[in-house]
């Protein structure tokens, strides 16, 4: 059977998304300790297909996976699933919030919690720990009675812990964004799709990143998100990570990326593949209607010359 990595140990908002795809959650599932591991055990066969988180809409990009895509690994998205995250307060049996000194969790997770904890728990200290669940797991192992978890109410129910408290992020409308990743292969387009890609710079000039945006905007292709990372290869050296709406077997996403390839050190190409979310894809299919329309005409125009 097929097997898919996720952080793990159970509980983890990972394996809550993974189970939302009926698909993904038939095979064989393989909890790993960290994002790093979920990426390496696909890229070095041991599973063949890789979950992680790579955005939150209250903390912004996990910046470990996008990293490890970039930088470590060569992976293709093969698809990006978006839920809602309900982070619950979690902590053993007959402990009180007035008891508690230390407060376990994913540093993603606690991030998204900051107003709850310095409203109620100014004073606690705040461990960091590989995921959610992995901060269920070790408080009910220790059973200590100043000790709490911020994570799922399942992994509060698989490890013994009580819900003290629900809804301890700081904004209602939270939400996560996770990508299952492969060794090879690029999805089949279904008129819905996004491409991620990263861009690496010649040399930090003036207008370097309007001229990579104008290859989008040239051929109204919109972008869905955009963000600089640093290139690990000295102090103010970035790269771009671009999601764009398209897949590359359109024209017009293919003649972008062809023109960025031309122009720039280096292009990542991440992957295309289907876009979460129900809304249409009007506004790429007229795109790529009126560029193969002017490729018709420049088409014609070229066979007029004379040689």
């Amino acid at each position: 059977m097929p097997s898919v990595a996720f952080l793990g140990p159970l509980g983890t908002f990972h394996e809550q998304a993974l189970l939302t795809q009926p698909d993904l959650a038939q095979l064989e599932l393989m909890p790993l300790p960290s994002i790093p591991a979920v990426l390496a055990a696909v890229d070095h066969e041991e599973a063949d297909l890789g979950f992680a988180a790579v955005e939150n809409a209250i903390e912004g990009s996990v910046n470990v996976t996008l990293d490890t895509l970039a930088f470590e690994r060569e992976l293709l998205i093969q698809r990006e699933v978006v839920i809602g995250v309900q982070l619950s307060f979690l902590v053993p049996p007959g402990v009180a919030l007035a008891d508690v000194r230390r407060v376990a969790s994913f540093p993603v997770a606690t991030a998204q919690c900051r107003r709850f904890l310095s409203e109620k728990l100014p004073d606690v200290e705040v461990v960091a720990v590989n995921s959610t669940a992995e901060a269920a797991r070790l408080v009910g192992e220790e059973g200590r009675g100043d000790s709490a978890a911020i994570g799922t109410r399942l992994a509060g129910e698989l490890y013994g812990l009580e819900v003290l408290e629900t809804d301890v992020e700081d904004h209602p409308d939270n939400e996560t964004r996770f990508v299952l990743v492969a060794r090879h292969g690029v999805p089949a387009p279904t008129g819905h799709d996004k491409t991620s890609i990263v861009c690496f710079q010649h040399a930090d000039r003036p207008g370097s990143l309007l001229g990579i945006l104008q290859e989008f905007a040239a051929r109204a292709i919109n972008l869905a998100r955009l963000e600089s990372r640093p290139t690990k290869r000295g102090l103010g050296d970035y790269c771009f990570f671009i999601d764009l709406e398209g897949h590359v077997a359109d024209e017009v996403v293919a003649d972008s990326l062809r023109d960025l390839k031309s122009k720039l050190a280096d292009v990542r190409f991440l992957g295309s593949y289907p876009a979460a979310g129900d809304h249409g894809p009007s506004r790429r299919r007229d795109a790529d209607v009126a560029w193969r329309a002017a490729d018709v005409w420049i088409t014609d125009l070229r066979r007029q010359i004379r040689f």
